[in-house]
């Protein structure tokens, strides 16, 4: 299928690897232009050195407003398509093993920032009548995880964003989405292994294999899977898709909407 992307821009968050670097890729495979976005810009300019012609770097963290900016610059000079709001979870913990602190740095890590970006940069989408904007969530927001209670609270208040974000951009060919992705074989799921193995005190490759035997397609996802969804979301395939969060999951969420 011919997505029609050529020639498009997006701006891509946490491009420097797992399942922003596969959207990434998977944009640029598909003819479009690519604003990269990641604290690490010799990681972003190594991995990239063959898509120069496709891409352009904004290098720094997300949390900081100086940032925010860059990538606000970077595409009032020409018209974009789409942004993927994309970045690490926060650390893993129960109710009782957190205190306010760690609320306090974990609204700034999984939810702020993408509030404030979004609030900068749909009003553009909305002058030019089109736009693409996807949020990378998990699919603790359908069915909370044990362990990751931050996870589990501020991402479901994103999703609760960009639902309401939809219904009021909804006419104006702006959509707005979340994918909501389950285990897959990227550097994010290490650290969910290893808080499972640590609590359980269990190996760490049992703790994976017991993961895997919960999924009931018996296998981690590929981000390149998970990338080609994101990639159809982005296109002008989806017009009529919006204020959905659609689980990549391998059918692990147990609901009837999973």
């Amino acid at each position: 299928m011919d997505l029609k992307l050529e020639n498009q821009r997006f701006i891509v968050c946490g491009a420097s690897s797992g399942f922003g670097e596969a959207i990434a890729r998977q944009l640029i495979r598909e003819g479009a232009h690519v604003v990269l976005v990641a604290r690490r810009g010799h990681v972003l300019r190594e991995k990239y050195s063959h898509y120069q012609d496709q891409t352009d770097i904004v290098e720094g963290s997300i949390l900081y407003k100086e940032t925010l900016s860059k990538i606000e610059k970077s595409v009032q000079k020409k018209t974009f398509h789409g942004i993927v709001f994309n970045a690490g979870g926060p650390p893993t913990g129960t109710p009782l093993n957190t205190d306010m602190a760690d609320w306090d740095s974990s609204w700034q890590l999984v939810m702020r920032w993408k509030i404030d970006l979004a609030l900068r940069l749909a009003p553009l989408l909305v002058k030019n009548n089109y736009g693409r904007m996807l949020f990378i969530e998990s699919q603790s927001v359908k069915q909370p995880l044990p362990s990751l209670v931050l996870s589990n609270a501020f991402r479901s208040g994103v999703v609760g964003f960009a639902k309401s974000l939809a219904l009021e951009i909804a006419d104006k060919g702006v959509t707005v989405n979340v994918l909501a992705p389950g285990s897959h074989e990227t550097p994010a799921i290490e650290r969910v292994i290893k808080n499972n193995s640590s609590l359980r005190g269990i190996t760490y490759d049992k703790s994976k294999e017991e993961m895997v035997e919960n999924i009931p397609v018996k296998r981690m996802g590929k981000a390149e899977e998970f990338a080609s969804l994101a990639a159809w979301l982005l296109s002008p395939h989806s017009g009529y898709v919006t204020g959905q969060t659609i689980s990549h999951d391998g059918g692990s969420i147990k609901g009837i909407f999973g």
